[in-house]
């Protein structure tokens, strides 16, 4: 099936609230301006280079998501156009983010997610609950002006166990209510709770997700070898 067919029977199953980033990592423009003419304007990539190649040959109004682990050497390449940096898993990162988005003297803040390790996988990046806590506590985020932190981001572990998964999402979303509650009450920008792929993305909207990360859904198998 097309993109265009893919996203019309996708957005059949995604509820108004909830956002649905298109994950065009790994393919090609071409495979994006299909997305976009079909309505869709966010769109994920987890590459710097691969991300900062699109962006001039793609209209303008994309906003772009950096959704892999992003080193602090490769800020400076995305925060002059970023939309949201997916993936915040350090002090250290953060305030990279902030020297940069001071320095470019963008007109509005750096949007980010803080990412949670909520899944069983050793690999899975992110903060666990009591790093975050802790970061949350120890207050210095809050003297850095030139990001919002606009929410939390995490991956379920990849098992066929949908008890697992429910699991997991909804033990991020019931952080993502305490985080909300105890340091962003009455701040509307902390609005995002980001869990959900092409898999379990169902599984995400029911437990509470806002925003859908679909990539194999929409555009097919990825071609690594780009």
């Amino acid at each position: 099936m097309s993109v265009t067919t893919n996203i019309t029977a996708l957005r059949q199953t995604i509820p108004d609230g909830v956002t649905l980033l298109c994950v065009s990592k790994f393919h090609p423009a071409e495979a994006v301006a299909e997305a976009y003419r079909a309505g869709e304007r966010d769109f994920g990539e987890s590459r710097v280079q691969e991300l900062t190649g699109k962006v001039p040959v793609l209209p303008s109004d994309i906003r772009w998501h950096f959704i892999g682990h992003l080193q602090t050497n490769k800020v400076r390449q995305i925060v002059p156009f970023v939309h949201l940096i997916h993936g915040v898993d350090s002090l250290h990162l953060l305030r990279a983010i902030e020297a940069e988005s001071r320095r470019e003297e963008r007109p509005e803040p750096v949007r980010v997610l803080l990412e949670v390790h909520v899944a069983q996988e050793a690999s899975k990046q992110g903060f666990s609950k009591e790093e975050l806590l802790d970061l949350l506590q120890e207050g210095s985020w809050r003297d850095m002006t030139h990001l919002h932190i606009c929410g939390l981001m995490g991956m379920a572990s990849l098992t066929d166990d949908n008890e697992q998964i429910r699991s997991e999402f909804r033990g991020l979303h019931e952080l993502f209510s305490d985080v909300k509650h105890r340091w962003f009450a009455g701040e509307p920008t902390f609005s995002i709770l980001s869990m959900g792929m092409s898999g379990d993305y169902r599984i995400a909207i029911e437990e509470g997700s806002t925003m859908v990360r679909i990539g194999t859904g929409i555009f097919g198998e990825r071609n690594y070898n780009r």
